[in-house]
């Protein structure tokens, strides 16, 4: 798979990213039940297209597709927290898992966060999700606290780990 183009997500990415989000849904990373019709929108004033990045794949001739988006945002709305971001939001396509898209990704935010004058990254992931914990743990995050049992999903009690990385 050729190198994914990474850019800011425009309004009319709109369907096409519920699309894959709710293709993507799991309780492996999904605190929110299975998204069900009516579907809510996508982008709303709290989730702006600005704040995502997408993944796209393809171009004009052969037609786009996108692979994966990660969405970028202010962890509170503080002034003593301004120089923080967090994603609070990241999914990648079934068929481009392990392709470096992910990846891709991640650094893009990195990247985004530096230019808007961010200090460190943050997140949050559930503890079972071995594989997202893995990705971030290779950009550079590491665990900085564990909210035990705060999710029960599937059945079961899973840990939220926050993660973060200075920039």
């Amino acid at each position: 798979m050729p190198e994914p183009r990474i850019r800011t997500a425009q309004a009319d990415d709109e369907e096409e990213l519920a699309a894959l989000d709710r293709a993507i849904w799991s309780p492996l990373h999904a605190v929110m039940p299975r998204p069900t019709p009516p579907y809510p929108p996508f982008f709303d004033d709290r989730h702006p297209p600005e704040d995502f990045l997408v993944a796209e794949a393809g171009d004009a001739r052969t037609g786009r597709r996108l692979l994966g988006y990660i969405r970028l945002a202010r962890p509170t709305p503080l002034a003593a927290n301004a120089h923080v971001l967090q994603i609070q939001g990241f999914a990648v396509a079934e068929e481009a898992r392990g392709r470096g898209v992910g990846r891709a990704l991640i650094r893009a935010a990195a990247g985004l966060a530096r230019e808007r004058g961010a200090r460190r990254l943050t997140l949050r992931v559930l503890g079972h999700n071995t594989p997202a914990r893995g990705l971030y743990e290779s950009e550079g995050f590491a665990v900085e606290g564990v909210l035990p049992g705060e999710f029960f999903l599937d059945g079961r009690y899973v840990d939220d780990v926050c993660m973060g990385r200075s920039l």
